[in-house]
Protein backbone atom coordinates (compact mmCIF):
# COMPACT_ATOMS: atom_id res chain seq x y z
CA UNK A 1 0.00 0.00 0.00
CA UNK A 2 2.37 2.31 0.88
CA UNK A 3 4.31 2.14 -3.25
CA UNK A 4 0.72 2.60 -4.17
CA UNK A 5 0.57 5.87 -2.18
CA UNK A 6 4.00 6.52 -3.55
CA UNK A 7 3.03 5.77 -7.12
CA UNK A 8 -0.01 8.21 -6.16
CA UNK A 9 2.45 11.45 -5.05
CA UNK A 10 4.81 10.59 -8.13
CA UNK A 11 0.97 11.04 -10.28
CA UNK A 12 0.01 14.17 -8.87
CA UNK A 13 3.39 15.50 -9.32
CA UNK A 14 4.16 14.70 -13.07
CA UNK A 15 0.04 16.48 -13.27
CA UNK A 16 0.65 19.12 -11.11
CA UNK A 17 4.02 20.08 -12.98
CA UNK A 18 2.27 19.78 -16.47
CA UNK A 19 -0.62 22.38 -15.01
CA UNK A 20 1.65 24.47 -14.07
CA UNK A 21 3.37 24.08 -17.37
CA UNK A 22 0.03 25.06 -19.26
CA UNK A 23 -0.47 28.11 -17.03
CA UNK A 24 2.80 29.21 -17.60
CA UNK A 25 2.10 29.32 -21.14
CA UNK A 26 -0.99 31.19 -20.88
CA UNK A 27 0.79 33.75 -18.91
CA UNK A 28 3.59 34.20 -21.13
CA UNK A 29 1.06 34.15 -24.69
CA UNK A 30 -1.17 36.93 -22.69
CA UNK A 31 -0.14 39.50 -25.59
CA UNK A 32 -0.02 36.94 -28.32
CA UNK A 33 -2.40 37.65 -31.47
CA UNK A 34 -4.90 34.88 -31.50
CA UNK A 35 -3.81 32.74 -28.86
CA UNK A 36 -6.78 30.42 -27.69
CA UNK A 37 -6.07 29.49 -23.42
CA UNK A 38 -5.40 25.84 -22.83
CA UNK A 39 -7.47 25.02 -19.54
CA UNK A 40 -6.57 22.28 -17.13
CA UNK A 41 -8.66 19.77 -16.53
CA UNK A 42 -7.63 16.28 -14.20
CA UNK A 43 -8.83 13.16 -14.40
CA UNK A 44 -8.52 9.71 -11.57
CA UNK A 45 -6.35 6.89 -12.23
CA UNK A 46 -7.98 4.18 -11.13
CA UNK A 47 -6.43 0.77 -9.91
CA UNK A 48 -8.69 -2.56 -10.89
CA UNK A 49 -9.16 -4.53 -7.38
CA UNK A 50 -11.07 -7.81 -6.51
CA UNK A 51 -12.12 -6.56 -3.22
CA UNK A 52 -14.48 -3.97 -2.31
CA UNK A 53 -12.92 -3.94 1.04
CA UNK A 54 -9.37 -2.71 0.25
CA UNK A 55 -8.58 0.34 -1.61
CA UNK A 56 -6.18 0.95 -3.73
CA UNK A 57 -4.79 4.40 -5.02
CA UNK A 58 -4.32 5.26 -8.49
CA UNK A 59 -3.65 8.92 -8.89
CA UNK A 60 -4.39 11.20 -11.03
CA UNK A 61 -3.57 12.55 -14.46
CA UNK A 62 -3.23 15.86 -16.69
CA UNK A 63 -5.73 16.63 -19.32
CA UNK A 64 -4.94 20.01 -20.74
CA UNK A 65 -7.52 21.53 -23.14
CA UNK A 66 -6.91 24.25 -25.82
CA UNK A 67 -10.64 26.29 -26.05
CA UNK A 68 -9.96 27.35 -30.09
CA UNK A 69 -13.33 28.08 -30.09
CA UNK A 70 -13.27 30.77 -27.69
CA UNK A 71 -13.60 34.31 -29.67
CA UNK A 72 -11.49 36.73 -28.32
CA UNK A 73 -11.56 40.55 -28.06
CA UNK A 74 -10.84 42.22 -31.32
CA UNK A 75 -9.00 45.81 -31.52
CA UNK A 76 -8.47 48.04 -34.56
CA UNK A 77 -5.05 48.80 -34.84
CA UNK A 78 -5.33 51.17 -38.57
CA UNK A 79 -3.36 48.30 -40.57
CA UNK A 80 -5.53 47.52 -43.71
CA UNK A 81 -3.19 43.96 -43.70
CA UNK A 82 -4.11 43.06 -39.96
CA UNK A 83 -7.19 41.08 -40.36
CA UNK A 84 -9.55 39.34 -37.24
CA UNK A 85 -12.36 36.97 -37.96
CA UNK A 86 -15.68 38.07 -36.24
CA UNK A 87 -17.51 35.11 -35.33
CA UNK A 88 -16.30 31.17 -36.27
CA UNK A 89 -13.49 30.19 -38.81
CA UNK A 90 -10.03 30.35 -39.67
CA UNK A 91 -7.51 31.92 -42.30
CA UNK A 92 -5.77 29.45 -44.44
CA UNK A 93 -2.02 29.68 -43.77
CA UNK A 94 0.99 27.71 -45.49
CA UNK A 95 4.89 27.76 -43.96
CA UNK A 96 5.79 27.94 -47.16
CA UNK A 97 4.70 29.66 -50.32
CA UNK A 98 4.27 27.04 -52.61
CA UNK A 99 2.31 23.91 -51.93
CA UNK A 100 5.34 21.86 -53.33
CA UNK A 101 7.74 22.78 -50.58
CA UNK A 102 7.75 20.28 -47.73
CA UNK A 103 6.47 22.42 -45.35
CA UNK A 104 3.73 23.87 -47.69
CA UNK A 105 0.67 22.29 -45.63
CA UNK A 106 -2.08 23.88 -45.17
CA UNK A 107 -3.15 24.93 -41.85
CA UNK A 108 -5.59 27.22 -40.06
CA UNK A 109 -4.69 30.27 -37.82
CA UNK A 110 -7.14 33.09 -36.18
CA UNK A 111 -3.49 35.23 -36.13
CA UNK A 112 -3.94 37.71 -38.48
CA UNK A 113 -1.31 40.26 -37.73
CA UNK A 114 -0.48 40.10 -41.60
CA UNK A 115 2.73 42.38 -43.03
CA UNK A 116 4.28 42.04 -46.55
CA UNK A 117 7.67 40.25 -46.21
CA UNK A 118 10.14 41.64 -48.80
CA UNK A 119 8.71 40.01 -52.10
CA UNK A 120 5.27 40.79 -51.50
CA UNK A 121 3.94 38.01 -49.29
CA UNK A 122 1.44 38.93 -46.74
CA UNK A 123 2.67 36.88 -43.21
CA UNK A 124 2.17 36.53 -39.99
CA UNK A 125 4.40 37.27 -37.16
CA UNK A 126 4.73 33.38 -37.48
CA UNK A 127 6.14 33.38 -40.85
CA UNK A 128 3.07 31.56 -42.29
CA UNK A 129 1.92 32.97 -45.65
CA UNK A 130 -1.77 34.00 -45.95
CA UNK A 131 -3.97 31.88 -48.90
CA UNK A 132 -6.40 32.79 -51.01
CA UNK A 133 -8.51 32.61 -54.41
CA UNK A 134 -7.12 34.73 -57.13
CA UNK A 135 -9.90 37.03 -58.89
CA UNK A 136 -9.91 37.35 -62.41
CA UNK A 137 -10.21 40.21 -64.77
CA UNK A 138 -14.54 39.64 -64.69
CA UNK A 139 -14.64 39.41 -60.89
CA UNK A 140 -14.87 35.54 -60.64
CA UNK A 141 -13.18 33.59 -58.11
CA UNK A 142 -12.99 29.46 -58.59
CA UNK A 143 -16.38 27.47 -58.48
CA UNK A 144 -15.03 24.90 -56.46
CA UNK A 145 -13.84 26.13 -52.84
CA UNK A 146 -13.03 22.71 -51.86
CA UNK A 147 -10.01 22.90 -54.46
CA UNK A 148 -6.98 23.59 -52.37
CA UNK A 149 -4.93 23.69 -55.40
CA UNK A 150 -6.72 27.06 -56.42
CA UNK A 151 -5.49 28.46 -53.23
CA UNK A 152 -2.53 31.00 -53.75
CA UNK A 153 -0.50 33.14 -51.24
CA UNK A 154 -1.97 36.70 -51.59
CA UNK A 155 1.43 38.93 -52.80
CA UNK A 156 0.44 43.01 -52.87
CA UNK A 157 4.13 43.96 -55.25
CA UNK A 158 3.54 41.78 -57.95
CA UNK A 159 0.02 43.29 -58.58
CA UNK A 160 0.91 44.95 -61.81
CA UNK A 161 -0.94 48.43 -62.81
CA UNK A 162 -3.91 49.34 -64.82
CA UNK A 163 -5.59 51.43 -66.60
CA UNK A 164 -9.44 52.09 -67.74
CA UNK A 165 -10.68 52.91 -71.13
CA UNK A 166 -13.65 55.69 -71.29
CA UNK A 167 -16.84 54.53 -71.94
CA UNK A 168 -19.27 56.81 -71.09
CA UNK A 169 -18.84 60.48 -71.23
CA UNK A 170 -21.35 62.77 -69.77
CA UNK A 171 -21.94 67.10 -70.92
CA UNK A 172 -23.69 70.21 -69.56
CA UNK A 173 -23.45 72.31 -72.11
CA UNK A 174 -25.21 75.55 -72.89
CA UNK A 175 -25.54 77.02 -76.28
CA UNK A 176 -26.92 80.29 -77.06
CA UNK A 177 -30.18 80.49 -78.60
CA UNK A 178 -29.93 84.15 -80.62
CA UNK A 179 -26.97 83.00 -82.59
CA UNK A 180 -27.85 83.44 -86.11
CA UNK A 181 -28.41 80.29 -88.29
CA UNK A 182 -25.37 79.09 -89.91
CA UNK A 183 -26.20 79.55 -94.18
CA UNK A 184 -26.98 76.52 -96.36
CA UNK A 185 -27.15 73.06 -95.93
CA UNK A 186 -24.58 71.48 -93.39
CA UNK A 187 -23.84 67.62 -93.40
CA UNK A 188 -21.93 65.17 -91.45
CA UNK A 189 -18.59 66.10 -90.96
CA UNK A 190 -18.17 69.41 -91.68
CA UNK A 191 -17.77 70.69 -88.50
CA UNK A 192 -14.80 68.27 -88.00
CA UNK A 193 -13.48 68.94 -91.14
CA UNK A 194 -13.47 72.70 -90.51
CA UNK A 195 -15.25 73.36 -93.79
CA UNK A 196 -17.93 74.55 -91.43
CA UNK A 197 -17.15 77.15 -88.64
CA UNK A 198 -18.47 75.96 -85.18
CA UNK A 199 -20.42 78.32 -83.05
CA UNK A 200 -19.17 76.67 -80.20
CA UNK A 201 -15.83 74.22 -79.62
CA UNK A 202 -14.44 72.68 -76.67
CA UNK A 203 -11.91 69.94 -76.11
CA UNK A 204 -12.31 67.32 -73.61
CA UNK A 205 -9.96 64.56 -72.23
CA UNK A 206 -10.87 61.07 -72.33
CA UNK A 207 -8.83 57.39 -72.25
CA UNK A 208 -8.27 54.49 -74.14
CA UNK A 209 -7.24 51.06 -73.16
CA UNK A 210 -3.96 51.70 -72.19
CA UNK A 211 -4.14 54.48 -70.59
CA UNK A 212 -2.96 57.27 -72.74
CA UNK A 213 -5.16 60.35 -72.85
CA UNK A 214 -7.37 61.13 -76.27
CA UNK A 215 -8.60 64.69 -76.69
CA UNK A 216 -12.53 64.45 -77.78
CA UNK A 217 -13.53 68.19 -79.60
CA UNK A 218 -17.41 68.54 -78.61
CA UNK A 219 -18.49 71.13 -81.85
CA UNK A 220 -21.73 72.81 -82.16
CA UNK A 221 -23.25 75.28 -84.88
CA UNK A 222 -27.05 76.81 -85.24
CA UNK A 223 -28.80 75.61 -88.18
CA UNK A 224 -32.31 76.62 -87.31
CA UNK A 225 -34.89 77.64 -84.93
CA UNK A 226 -34.57 75.61 -81.83
CA UNK A 227 -31.50 73.26 -84.27
CA UNK A 228 -27.82 72.73 -83.67
CA UNK A 229 -25.83 70.34 -85.65
CA UNK A 230 -23.66 68.52 -82.83
CA UNK A 231 -20.47 66.39 -83.37
CA UNK A 232 -17.70 65.05 -81.65
CA UNK A 233 -14.39 64.25 -83.16
CA UNK A 234 -10.96 63.86 -82.72
CA UNK A 235 -7.34 63.89 -84.21
CA UNK A 236 -7.66 61.80 -87.46
CA UNK A 237 -4.94 60.47 -86.99
CA UNK A 238 -5.15 59.19 -83.58
CA UNK A 239 -8.44 57.65 -83.90
CA UNK A 240 -11.31 56.91 -86.40
CA UNK A 241 -9.22 57.43 -89.04
CA UNK A 242 -11.13 55.66 -91.31
CA UNK A 243 -14.37 57.77 -90.66
CA UNK A 244 -15.44 60.35 -93.52
CA UNK A 245 -13.84 62.75 -92.41
CA UNK A 246 -11.34 61.27 -90.48
CA UNK A 247 -11.75 61.64 -86.74
CA UNK A 248 -14.91 61.72 -86.81
CA UNK A 249 -17.03 59.77 -83.97
CA UNK A 250 -20.73 61.05 -83.60
CA UNK A 251 -23.02 64.13 -85.43
CA UNK A 252 -26.36 64.64 -85.61
CA UNK A 253 -28.54 67.33 -84.88
CA UNK A 254 -30.21 68.38 -81.80
CA UNK A 255 -33.68 69.73 -81.53
CA UNK A 256 -34.88 71.85 -78.36
CA UNK A 257 -38.19 72.70 -76.95
CA UNK A 258 -39.53 76.08 -76.61
CA UNK A 259 -38.25 76.38 -73.00
CA UNK A 260 -35.08 75.57 -73.93
CA UNK A 261 -34.78 72.13 -72.82
CA UNK A 262 -33.54 68.86 -74.98
CA UNK A 263 -35.80 66.98 -77.25
CA UNK A 264 -34.51 65.10 -79.59
CA UNK A 265 -31.18 64.28 -81.17
CA UNK A 266 -31.16 63.04 -84.85
CA UNK A 267 -28.30 61.28 -85.37
CA UNK A 268 -26.79 60.72 -88.74
CA UNK A 269 -23.22 59.45 -87.93
CA UNK A 270 -22.29 56.80 -87.27
CA UNK A 271 -25.77 54.92 -88.03
CA UNK A 272 -29.12 57.46 -89.34
CA UNK A 273 -31.15 57.34 -85.52
CA UNK A 274 -33.54 59.38 -84.22
CA UNK A 275 -33.47 59.54 -80.66
CA UNK A 276 -36.99 60.98 -79.34
CA UNK A 277 -37.55 58.49 -76.25
CA UNK A 278 -40.22 61.48 -74.60
CA UNK A 279 -39.93 63.26 -71.98
CA UNK A 280 -37.94 62.23 -68.45
CA UNK A 281 -36.17 59.99 -70.75
CA UNK A 282 -32.61 60.00 -71.85
CA UNK A 283 -31.16 60.92 -74.49
CA UNK A 284 -27.98 58.88 -74.83
CA UNK A 285 -26.12 57.67 -78.03
CA UNK A 286 -23.31 55.68 -78.86
CA UNK A 287 -20.69 55.46 -81.31
CA UNK A 288 -17.59 53.14 -81.50
CA UNK A 289 -13.93 54.99 -81.42
CA UNK A 290 -11.01 52.94 -83.07
CA UNK A 291 -7.43 54.11 -81.81
CA UNK A 292 -5.30 53.98 -83.93
CA UNK A 293 -2.35 53.65 -81.20
CA UNK A 294 -3.33 49.76 -81.06
CA UNK A 295 -5.53 50.01 -77.85
CA UNK A 296 -8.66 48.30 -79.67
CA UNK A 297 -11.98 50.14 -80.15
CA UNK A 298 -14.31 51.21 -77.42
CA UNK A 299 -18.19 51.99 -77.24
CA UNK A 300 -18.51 54.87 -75.35
CA UNK A 301 -22.25 56.29 -74.59
CA UNK A 302 -22.83 60.12 -74.71
CA UNK A 303 -24.90 60.87 -72.11
CA UNK A 304 -26.15 64.63 -73.72
CA UNK A 305 -29.55 65.00 -71.23
CA UNK A 306 -32.82 63.80 -70.49
CA UNK A 307 -35.34 65.12 -73.01
CA UNK A 308 -37.42 67.69 -72.10
CA UNK A 309 -35.22 68.48 -68.87
CA UNK A 310 -31.83 70.81 -68.43
CA UNK A 311 -29.64 68.77 -67.02
CA UNK A 312 -27.15 68.00 -70.01
CA UNK A 313 -27.38 69.97 -73.08
CA UNK A 314 -29.56 73.55 -73.24
CA UNK A 315 -30.36 76.34 -75.49
CA UNK A 316 -30.96 79.83 -73.34
CA UNK A 317 -29.61 83.02 -74.44
CA UNK A 318 -26.46 83.47 -72.35
CA UNK A 319 -23.34 82.86 -73.66
CA UNK A 320 -22.27 79.23 -74.77
CA UNK A 321 -20.55 77.45 -72.34
CA UNK A 322 -19.42 74.08 -71.00
CA UNK A 323 -20.88 73.49 -67.90
CA UNK A 324 -19.29 70.30 -66.90
CA UNK A 325 -18.15 67.24 -67.82
CA UNK A 326 -18.17 63.75 -66.46
CA UNK A 327 -15.81 61.23 -68.29
CA UNK A 328 -14.80 57.98 -66.78
CA UNK A 329 -11.77 56.27 -67.33
CA UNK A 330 -7.68 56.70 -65.79
CA UNK A 331 -4.78 56.35 -66.96
CA UNK A 332 -1.96 54.11 -66.27
CA UNK A 333 -1.36 53.50 -62.46
CA UNK A 334 0.52 51.71 -60.02
CA UNK A 335 -0.71 49.91 -57.09
CA UNK A 336 -0.08 52.00 -53.56
CA UNK A 337 -1.58 49.41 -51.71
CA UNK A 338 -4.59 46.89 -50.76
CA UNK A 339 -8.27 47.17 -48.55
CA UNK A 340 -9.61 44.12 -47.22
CA UNK A 341 -13.62 44.42 -46.98
CA UNK A 342 -15.94 41.90 -44.05
CA UNK A 343 -16.65 39.52 -47.12
CA UNK A 344 -12.88 38.88 -47.46
CA UNK A 345 -12.26 40.73 -50.76
CA UNK A 346 -8.97 42.49 -51.27
CA UNK A 347 -8.94 44.85 -53.23
CA UNK A 348 -5.88 46.66 -54.99
CA UNK A 349 -5.60 50.56 -54.91
CA UNK A 350 -3.91 52.32 -57.19
CA UNK A 351 -2.51 55.55 -57.75
CA UNK A 352 -4.85 57.05 -60.45
CA UNK A 353 -7.73 56.40 -58.26
CA UNK A 354 -9.03 53.08 -59.63
CA UNK A 355 -9.51 50.15 -57.39
CA UNK A 356 -9.69 46.21 -58.36
CA UNK A 357 -10.53 42.87 -56.93
CA UNK A 358 -7.41 40.81 -56.76
CA UNK A 359 -8.05 38.11 -54.27
CA UNK A 360 -11.09 36.51 -52.22
CA UNK A 361 -10.10 35.55 -48.59
CA UNK A 362 -11.58 31.98 -47.74
CA UNK A 363 -12.56 30.88 -43.78
CA UNK A 364 -12.42 26.92 -42.78
CA UNK A 365 -15.07 25.72 -40.42
CA UNK A 366 -14.49 23.38 -38.07
CA UNK A 367 -17.42 20.79 -36.46
CA UNK A 368 -15.63 20.74 -33.37
CA UNK A 369 -12.55 23.15 -33.58
CA UNK A 370 -11.72 22.33 -29.88
CA UNK A 371 -10.61 19.33 -31.08
CA UNK A 372 -7.94 20.79 -33.73
CA UNK A 373 -4.64 20.03 -33.34
CA UNK A 374 -1.69 22.75 -31.80
CA UNK A 375 0.94 23.61 -33.82
CA UNK A 376 4.10 25.65 -34.00
CA UNK A 377 3.39 29.62 -34.65
CA UNK A 378 0.21 29.79 -32.89
CA UNK A 379 -1.60 27.53 -35.91
CA UNK A 380 -3.98 24.40 -36.01
CA UNK A 381 -3.99 21.04 -37.95
CA UNK A 382 -6.84 18.71 -38.70
CA UNK A 383 -7.07 15.85 -36.39
CA UNK A 384 -9.52 12.70 -35.85
CA UNK A 385 -10.85 15.14 -32.87
CA UNK A 386 -11.45 18.34 -35.30
CA UNK A 387 -13.85 16.60 -37.91
CA UNK A 388 -13.12 17.53 -41.06
CA UNK A 389 -12.89 21.41 -42.58
CA UNK A 390 -15.53 23.31 -44.62
CA UNK A 391 -13.69 26.27 -46.64
CA UNK A 392 -16.42 28.84 -47.29
CA UNK A 393 -16.54 32.57 -47.89
CA UNK A 394 -16.32 34.98 -45.16
CA UNK A 395 -20.30 35.40 -44.00
CA UNK A 396 -21.65 32.60 -45.30
CA UNK A 397 -22.25 28.32 -44.07
CA UNK A 398 -21.85 29.56 -40.88
CA UNK A 399 -18.72 31.31 -40.51
CA UNK A 400 -17.91 34.85 -39.40
CA UNK A 401 -16.91 37.88 -41.13
CA UNK A 402 -13.22 39.30 -41.61
CA UNK A 403 -12.84 42.18 -39.73
CA UNK A 404 -10.06 44.26 -40.96
CA UNK A 405 -7.51 47.16 -39.58
CA UNK A 406 -8.29 44.86 -36.30
CA UNK A 407 -6.55 41.82 -33.91
CA UNK A 408 -8.16 39.37 -32.14
CA UNK A 409 -6.59 39.46 -28.32
CA UNK A 410 -5.36 36.36 -26.86
CA UNK A 411 -8.40 34.81 -24.59
CA UNK A 412 -6.07 34.74 -21.41
CA UNK A 413 -7.85 36.29 -17.98
CA UNK A 414 -4.35 36.84 -16.27
CA UNK A 415 -6.31 37.16 -12.88
CA UNK A 416 -7.80 33.81 -13.34
CA UNK A 417 -4.73 32.11 -14.16
CA UNK A 418 -2.80 33.68 -11.31
CA UNK A 419 -5.61 32.67 -9.37
CA UNK A 420 -4.85 28.73 -10.99
CA UNK A 421 -1.36 28.94 -10.41
CA UNK A 422 -1.82 29.46 -6.76
CA UNK A 423 -4.03 26.43 -6.76
CA UNK A 424 -1.91 24.30 -8.50
CA UNK A 425 1.32 25.46 -6.73
CA UNK A 426 -0.16 24.71 -3.65
CA UNK A 427 -1.85 20.87 -4.88
CA UNK A 428 1.69 19.93 -5.77
CA UNK A 429 3.80 20.90 -2.60
CA UNK A 430 0.94 18.41 -1.39
CA UNK A 431 1.93 15.96 -3.48
CA UNK A 432 5.08 16.24 -2.24
CA UNK A 433 3.73 15.65 1.56
CA UNK A 434 2.76 12.35 0.26
CA UNK A 435 6.12 11.09 -1.31
CA UNK A 436 7.62 12.33 1.78
CA UNK A 437 4.83 10.27 4.18
CA UNK A 438 4.91 7.40 1.96
CA UNK A 439 8.53 7.39 2.28
CA UNK A 440 8.70 7.30 6.11
CA UNK A 441 6.03 4.73 5.92
CA UNK A 442 8.36 2.45 4.18
CA UNK A 443 11.65 3.28 6.20
CA UNK A 444 9.79 2.22 9.23
CA UNK A 445 8.63 -1.20 7.54
CA UNK A 446 12.73 -1.31 6.48
CA UNK A 447 13.46 -1.33 10.13
CA UNK A 448 10.77 -3.46 11.26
Amino acid sequence: MAFAALASGVSGLKAFTEGIGAISDNIVNLNTVGYKETRNRFTTLVTETQSVQRFSPGGVAARAQTLVSQQGLLRNTGSQTDLGIDGKGFFLVRSAPSANSPSGTIQFTRAGNFTPDDEGFLKNTAGLFLMGFPVDRNGNIPTNLGDLGSLVPINTTGLTGTAEATDSVGVRINLQASLAAAAGPISAGDLASGSVTADFERTITIFDAQGSAQDLTLAAVKTGTNTFRFEIFGDPTSMNTAATPPGLVLSGEMLFNADGSLQQYIEDFPTATTINPGAGNPISPTADITYANGSGTETVTFKLGTSGDTDGVTQFDSISTLISTSANGAVFGNVIGVNVSEDGTVTALFDNGLSRDVFQLPLATFPNPDGLTRLQGNAFGVSDFSGKFSIVLPGTGGAGTVAPATLESSTVDLAAEFADLIATQRAFSAATRIITTADQVLQDLVRI
